[in-house]
């Protein structure tokens, strides 16, 4: 089984600086893409920023500039460094990783169970 946890969330002020990790575990030959997606209260879940295991990074529009994506192949894990933050990117953010659990399986989907991010102006 693969597991992702998350860590690095809380309460921050307007124009505040957090920086959130996400480590999978378990049975893992190969992390592909990872990334953060988030949901706001009443909206729907949607991207923040994905890395491909080489290091190609996509940002949402309403991040860019603000936050950098970064990972750890050899620890599997990713980080989400966000600064300038505005009480608009209050939301739970989610750990996403593709990864492949053997050789001989193909890569699946996995998901942490989120972490509140809540800034206050």
């Amino acid at each position: 089984q693969v597991q992702l946890v998350e860590s690095g969330g809380g309460l921050v002020q307007a124009g505040g600086s957090l920086r959130l990790s996400c480590a999978a575990s378990g049975s893992i030959f190969r992390s592909n893409t990872m990334g953060w997606y988030r949901q706001a209260p009443g909206k729907q879940r949607g991207l923040v920023a994905t890395i491909t295991r080489s290091g190609s990074t996509n940002y949402a529009d309403s991040v860019k500039g603000r936050s950098t994506i970064s990972r750890d192949n050899a620890k599997n894990t990713v980080y989400l460094q966000m600064n300038s933050l505005k009480p608009e990117d209050t939301a739970v953010y989610y750990c996403y990783a593709e990864i492949q659990p053997t050789a001989w399986r193909r890569a699946d989907d996995y998901w942490g169970q989120g972490t509140q991010v809540t800034v206050s102006s």
